[in-house]
């Protein structure tokens, strides 16, 4: 190491006027340390480190964040002004952003626009605006402009939309030619399309309560049949209930036409518990299902187009094949969705109290018989009253009466 950092080195002055007094390996020794010196130096001012360590005159420490006790949007904001008025100069003011950055979430500022503005003006003003067209293009102050584009970035990340005070803010401190601005100009154009073009909007600001969030993931995926209802009931109001916690059905009235038309000799599935995400919020819901109706329309439609063979309906006699009636959106391949629930326990108590809510408005459901299945994409459902010992694959086949009772059925399906 020592040996190349004397051959790039330029002769020393030194070891150049004491050639012939000292001897060579003396010299190599001497010019070595000097250059080994220089190079730490160099190293450690590109580097952005100090070469003198002093632990009380670091601005920005470790835990600046994290010994605070209450941690809300003041106390977040009151942190930058005491870091603005501590260092004038704006010294570490890269790396305290950083970890302003990385702490956001926990002080729950993380999709706030003022927060990010508090950042953006802690840069020096007039500094870093580049002078000329190299300097634009090959980013004037890298670490800088960098730290910015990062604010962007985690702006966008949390759907936060810009607005037109933080682009002079980022004019005034990277100059028009600016790589954060650039990236400013990018979010202003796809952002605003991007915004209100999900046809289940949600809330900005998504409700912690778990009612709250099932019933905004129900009327969002029953959207697809406008007579859907979804409404919210109380296991303690329904007859033979042991739990006390919430429901929310959804049930439109073509599925209860299919629920009347259903067979008594083919059983219908309670499955789930599927996962459906609201942002970054899960709601866990189940289903009402029946096997499969066969399709009976051809796949392959007429082409409309072809007018060769053309007839009219004096022609021939309509024949019953010539007319099919439609299956509904409830019937998929996979089966046929007779209704939708949420609760608050996920447990089997309350799914049969599900089941005798929708009796109510669908007797025929206290002669077919109902399968609860255990078994999910997301994991095993185990109810809470399972005892130890019983196979977790099974399933009970209940029939309710119609005074609200159930028989149970314990053998295996």
């Amino acid at each position: 190491m020592w040996c190349n950092r004397v051959l790039v080195h330029p002769i020393c002055l030194t070891c150049f006027a004491n050639r012939m007094k000292v001897p060579e390996i003396y010299r190599i020794v001497k010019c070595s340390w000097k250059t080994a010196s220089y190079h730490n130096v160099n190293r450690s001012f590109f580097a952005g480190k100090t070469v003198w360590k002093n632990e009380k005159s670091e601005i920005v420490q470790r835990d600046f964040f994290e010994k605070l006790g209450t941690k809300n949007k003041d106390t977040y904001l009151e942190m930058v002004r005491i870091y603005e008025s501590r260092a004038p100069q704006r010294r570490g003011h890269v790396e305290f952003i950083y970890a302003a950055l990385r702490h956001m979430e926990d002080f729950g500022v993380h999709k706030d626009l003022e927060a990010y503005k508090n950042l953006i003006d802690i840069f020096p003003k007039g500094k870093f605006i580049p002078t000329n067209a190299f300097q634009a293009e090959f980013m004037h102050y890298p670490k800088q402009q960098q730290c910015a584009i990062d604010v962007l970035q985690q702006m966008e990340d949390n759907g936060v939309m810009p607005d037109m005070e933080l682009e002079d803010m980022l004019i005034n401190i990277f100059g028009k030619t600016g790589h954060p601005v650039r990236k400013y100009w990018r979010m202003m154009y796809w952002m605003p399309k991007f915004n209100n073009i999900n046809p289940w909007p949600l809330p900005k600001i998504m409700p912690n309560d778990s009612l709250e969030l099932a019933v905004l993931a129900l009327k969002q995926m029953c959207s697809v049949d406008l007579q859907s209802v979804v409404e919210v009931y109380q296991t303690k109001d329904v007859e033979h209930s042991n739990e006390d916690t919430w429901l929310v059905s959804a049930h439109s009235p073509v599925q209860a036409e299919l629920i009347e038309s259903h067979s008594e000799k083919y059983p219908i599935f309670v499955e789930g518990a599927f996962r459906v995400w609201l942002r970054d919020k899960a709601v866990n819901y189940f289903i009402l299902r029946s096997d499969p109706v066969p399709n009976t329309i051809d796949d392959e439609l007429p082409d409309y187009d072809d007018v060769s063979g053309l007839k009219t309906p004096l022609d021939e006699p309509m024949s019953e094949s010539s007319l099919q009636l439609l299956q509904s959106m409830h019937e998929q391949e996979e089966g046929t969705i007779l209704g939708m629930c949420a609760t608050g326990t996920s447990s089997r108590s309350s799914l049969l109290s599900w089941i005798r809510v929708l009796q109510r408005s669908n007797p025929r459901l206290g002669s077919i018989p109902i399968l609860f299945s255990l078994r999910s994409p997301v994991g095993e459902i185990v109810p809470i009253n399972q005892e130890e010992g019983e196979d977790k694959g099974s399933g009970e086949k209940i029939f309710i009466n119609d005074d609200g009772s159930d028989n149970q059925d314990r053998s295996k399906v």
